[in-house]
């Protein structure tokens, strides 16, 4: 891996940690339901990009199956807890 390869990784994971923080004090702070749901949605998706990057950097394919899989959770997790908004409960 060249040098300045290696250098836009660890940026991009630093900027992905900031990105993180950032959705942590949203997933905290939010101040309705709807904001902390986004957040959390947002974090899923930072955390993926971020085992995308870790994919990239290690030469795995393992992280991009615990990218897939997560991907999957993250939706099947937003579609649950906006129906719960909605509605007030998630199983008819």
């Amino acid at each position: 891996m060249t040098s300045v390869l290696s250098m836009a990784i660890a940026a991009t994971l630093v900027l992905y940690a900031l990105a993180m923080v950032v959705g942590l004090v949203r997933l905290m702070r939010g101040p309705s339901a709807q904001d902390r749901v986004l957040a959390l949605d947002f974090l899923f998706v930072v955390g993926l990009l971020m085992l995308l990057v870790l994919a990239i950097r290690n030469d795995s394919s393992v992280y991009f199956e615990a990218a897939l899989l997560m991907a999957l959770f993250g939706f099947v997790s937003s579609v649950a807890l906006a129906k719960f908004l909605l509605r007030g409960e998630v199983i008819e």
